[in-house]
């Protein structure tokens, strides 16, 4: 008897079973979902985070080089003081100023060599006799002397006959030398000449603009004696 006033209970359990498992499955997905959006969420903010921190490093490093280029800048240009004003220079290219109390004159590879050789192109000869121009003119031989001075990039010799860079920047400085003697009337007694290679940067050998900065031939004027200028 017992057992029949049980049976609609029983049915409705039956019943309403599959509803109420239907529920839990459905509040339990709804959690799951909830946490997998969330797990997703904290998987994308820390791939953004990543990406910021590779941006940040990337940046470190470019202004570390813009820093260190900076400063060798600061240690190397020549600087021009008051009056230094020479148009036909700036035309030509050549770059000129003070650095630790000398003058120095800077002929870019550029318009003076080609590629890995120590021959002056034409427009190196033309810029030289503007050069020696100027020196005449303004620190003239007997009370100044010219150290000729050949510089390079750091990059290894590869198609040259040259030996190595510092062999190149030396041909470079005597091909200047004779110009100089040869072509404008400068005294051979009056020069020194020297090849540093790639030893005296004015710019960290990170890029071709700053390799070209490098490769250069550089005037360095001084007083008879070694004595400073002082301007």
């Amino acid at each position: 008897m017992q057992f029949f006033r049980s049976l609609p209970l029983l049915i409705a359990s039956l019943v309403l079973a599959p509803f109420f498992t239907s529920c839990a499955s459905q509040q339990y997905k709804a959690v799951a979902d909830e946490r997998e959006a969330d797990n997703r969420a904290l998987r994308e903010e820390r791939a953004r985070i990543k990406g910021e921190n590779r941006d940040l490093a990337a940046e470190k490093a470019s202004l570390e080089v813009a820093l260190a280029e900076a400063n060798a800048r600061l240690l190397e240009q020549p600087e021009r003081g008051a009056g230094q004003n020479y148009a036909e220079l700036d035309e030509l290219g050549v770059g000129y100023g003070m650095r630790d109390g000398r003058m120095v004159i800077s002929i870019p590879t550029e318009i003076s060599f080609a590629s890995g050789r120590a021959e002056l192109s034409a427009a190196g000869k033309r810029a030289l006799k503007s050069v020696a121009s100027t020196l005449k003119k303004d620190y003239p031989t007997g009370q100044f002397e010219y150290w000729i001075e050949g510089h390079t990039d750091s990059d290894p010799i590869s198609k040259s006959k040259f030996a190595s860079n510092r062999d190149l920047s030396l041909a470079r400085a005597m091909a200047v030398l004779r110009s100089l003697v040869d072509d404008c009337d400068v005294p051979d007694n009056s020069c020194v000449v020297t090849g540093w290679g790639p030893h005296r940067p004015v710019a960290s050998n990170t890029s071709a603009a700053n390799k070209a900065k490098n490769r250069r031939v550089e005037i360095v004027v001084e007083k008879a004696g070694g004595t400073p200028i002082k301007q």
